[in-house]
């Protein structure tokens, strides 16, 4: 359509809307009505127009009668224009019908495509054409562009008339720029300053570095969410008489960016006076309920501790065989004393069942996926302990940026449906790593790998760690449910050249294939298996290598089994902030091949939130091998440095050669790591976060084969720096770390590095 033609056509379209012309009921003469005749109708049927008309031939004229079908006659949205006329004793009705829209377009959009517009409007092709729904069309385009932050845009419909009575339409649109936060503003604030505030809600301050958030653009809804945010972080601090009275958001005469003040009532800070468990269910055994009260007294009052324990409350009294039960928190305030009296009222609550669980959002990954994660299915009793826990395992699959659960009424009054709202991520990944060291150099890894192959939650890994020094291809898959059943079972086959002649003096060619199954023992423990057989060739041994790795050279075959067994209580596998992992492997090498030993390890780790952002955790390995009538090979031994010990080089740490300083790892393994993570003070949206990191360990011979071997069993330790940031590009790491105990025989490194991507 062309601006000129539509400029012409103005008038057409200002003449579909001419108003309204009636001819006066004064002028209606008294008498019978003997005929009504229907004039202009084109596509409605004169019949059609009657049954609208509230009178019929033979009624008297009346005006309040012709009032009402006039009324009528425009409520069908037909009509653009309706006259009543009296000739003598006939009632002429005069009608001239609203157009029908051939085709909608819209012009100038260029954030929003016609897709998304088109589903918003409600207008279509052969529909007919009115100014209020045009109007209406209108609003809704414009709620679509202030809900992107664009306050500014201008929506002008323009109608260009085609012959039959059909019109063109077209919206132009004019997008204008994103209206953005100029300040943000805090009123009645006393315990807490803007900065801080400011870092609690999800709205920014536009500024020329938030280039990777849209979160500095006005948005009504973010508004609200704002509002909980405060309200939730006031009610974990003690501050039980909080609100927020206002939230107001001023836009600009300019309407380029917004001016949001907060109005909060802070309210007095409140500690526990009193906790009491007050139980209403016969044969609950009340003990083992005591120790999950996590609030004491003088602690101060915490709401989103009082929401944990009642949770934990229904979890434990749920295993205790009382699937239906209810806990609701009394809290009691003492205004004078500023303390809270909290009573946890334990009753029988409402018989529940589950009727039906929908799914929404996962566009990629098939429904089953995420419904073999549940602890519920359908016809089973309610019991939010188990919901919690199928919540818990689907934001485990990592699949999902985003997992909510809404409860919404059954076709029963004791049923229930349960709506699972996802938001998927990618879960497919390309990564690019390196680190560098004095005697190495640079080093490189990639990988590419896809967590949920074709959406049945299927993991495929291909990687491949290229350098001077090693050079490793490894392809990995895993079908997490194998044969319908909670059985991840897979395999990995890999290939290893590894150069250790800086290191050892020789070089390594390994080849091999892994079969592996795990299985759940209960909620938190999993039990794991794994036969691995693989080919190692000892070769191009230096001259003056040490005695010890000239005896290994040659092709070793190796036929191992692994048995595994692990419990874990974190709150996350990809991002645990509190909870502990323990694990138990055990390996018996000698079922063929020419290889013989027995490894056991045992590992563990342990995370506490300090405060919000603040998480410290400690990690720690025990390991040791034996051979089984033969010496532990070198390929077998353990080995530390690198990304295992910060602040030593690969295989920096050890049993070495005294004449040569070669690694020659050792038999009996110990190390650890305790590590603060903590916000550096940087937007939340930009992920960055800084480590404060201690590693210690050791790693030795315990029976060395020569006397010529420098080893000791002494503990070295490092300590150091590191900055995390998840960047859009992927994970970035950079750690730099100063030994502190070290021994003159171990090899040092300062600085690493690390690098991905996701797709």
């Amino acid at each position: 359509m062309k601006k000129r033609q539509r400029i012409a056509s103005i008038g057409a379209a200002i003449a579909l809307g001419v108003a309204t012309t009636m001819t006066s009921t004064a002028a209606l003469s008294a008498g019978l009505i003997n005929q009504i005749t229907i004039l202009g109708s084109q596509r409605v049927e004169p019949e059609t127009i009657r049954t609208y008309l509230t009178f019929q031939e033979g009624d008297e004229f009346n005006s309040r009668q012709l009032n009402r079908s006039l009324k009528k006659l425009f409520a069908t949205g037909l009509f653009a224009d309706v006259t009543f006329k009296q000739e003598g004793g006939n009632l002429v009705v005069n009608v001239v019908e609203n157009p029908v829209i051939n085709r909608i377009a819209f012009e100038g959009n260029r954030k929003l495509d016609d897709d998304t517009l088109e589903a918003e409007v409600t207008l279509r092709p052969r529909v007919i054409y009115t100014r209020t729904r045009v109007q209406q069309d209108v609003e809704r385009i414009l709620t679509l562009y202030r809900r992107s932050g664009r306050f500014a845009a201008t929506v002008e419909p323009k109608v260009i008339q085609l012959d039959q009575n059909r019109v063109d339409l077209a919206f132009e649109i004019k997008e204008g720029e994103q209206t953005g936060v100029e300040k943000i503003r805090f009123v009645g604030n006393k315990e807490y300053g803007d900065g801080k505030l400011s870092e609690i809600i999800r709205t920014r301050e536009t500024r020329w570095y938030n280039i990777l958030t849209a979160d500095d653009n006005y948005d009504p809804d973010r508004l609200n969410y704002d509002k909980e945010l405060l309200r939730r972080f006031y009610l974990s601090r003690g501050y039980a008489d909080f609100k927020v009275t206002s939230a107001v958001a001023e836009l600009s005469p300019s309407r380029e960016e917004f001016f949001i003040t907060y109005t909060i009532d802070e309210g007095p800070r409140y500690e526990i006076k009193d906790v009491v468990l007050n139980n209403n269910l016969r044969g609950l055994n009340e003990e083992t309920l005591q120790g999950l009260v996590s609030l004491e007294t003088g602690d101060w009052y915490n709401a989103d501790e009082v929401d944990e324990t009642i949770e934990e409350l229904v979890d434990n009294i749920g295993y205790q065989g009382f699937p239906f039960v209810r806990i609701s928190p009394d809290v009691q305030r003492n205004t004078d004393e500023r303390t809270i009296d909290l009573t946890f009222n334990i009753e029988e609550g409402p018989r529940i069942f589950v009727e039906r669980i929908n799914i929404q959002g996962n566009f990629r990954t098939l429904d089953e996926v995420v419904r073999r994660e549940f602890q519920l299915v359908e016809g089973d009793a309610l019991n939010s302990a188990k919901l919690k826990r199928s919540k818990k395992r689907i934001n485990n699959l990592n699949f999902f940026e985003k997992v909510e659960f809404n409860q919404s009424a059954g076709s029963a009054p004791d049923q229930t449906v349960i709506d699972v709202q996802v938001e998927e991520k990618s879960t497919g990944s390309l990564s690019v790593g390196g680190g560098y060291s004095s005697t190495s150099g640079a080093i490189g890894e990639f990988s590419i790998s896809e967590a949920n192959l074709l959406g049945k939650g299927q993991n495929l890994v291909f990687k491949a760690s290229v350098a001077a020094e090693k050079t490793k291809f490894d392809i990995s898959f895993t079908e997490p449910y194998f044969l319908d059943r909670e059985l991840a079972a897979g395999f990995d086959l890999y290939k290893i050249t590894q150069d250790l002649q800086d290191t050892s003096s020789y070089d390594i060619d390994k080849v091999g294939a892994v079969l592996r199954a795990s299985y759940p023992f209960s909620d938190y423990m999993t039990q794991s298996w794994s036969y691995k057989l693989d080919q190692t060739t000892v070769e191009n041994i230096q001259a003056d290598a040490s005695t010890l790795i000239k005896s290994q050279e040659g092709e070793e075959i190796t036929s191992a089994i692994t048995h595994g067994l692990v419990y874990d209580k974190r709150d996350s596998r990809i991002m645990p902030t509190e909870g502990y992992r323990i694990g138990v492997m055990n390996t018996l090498a000698g079922l063929g091949g020419t290889v013989a030993y027995i490894q056991n390890q045992l590992t563990g780790s342990y995370y506490y939130p300090l405060d919000d952002q603040w998480v410290l955790s400690a990690r720690g390995r025990i390991g040791h091998i034996t051979g089984i009538g033969e010496d532990v090979k070198l390929q077998n031994r353990y080995f530390l440095g690198g990304d295992s010990f910060r602040g030593f080089e690969t295989s920096g740490v050890g049993p070495r050669d005294t004449s040569t300083s070669d690694a020659l790892g050792g038999e009996y393994v110990f190390n650890s790591t305790v590590d603060m993570r903590f916000p550096l003070g940087l937007p939340n949206e930009y992920q960055i976060s800084g480590v404060l990191f201690s590693d210690l360990g050791t790693v030795t011979e315990v029976n060395p084969a020569t006397s010529l071997v420098q080893d000791s069993s002494s503990l070295r330790t490092s300590v150091g720096f590191g900055i995390s940031w998840i960047s859009p590009m992927g994970p970035i790491g950079l750690d730099w770390a100063v030994p502190v105990l070290k021994e003159d025989h171990d090899k040092t490194e300062y600085f690493r590095f690390s690098l991905g991507t996701n797709f």
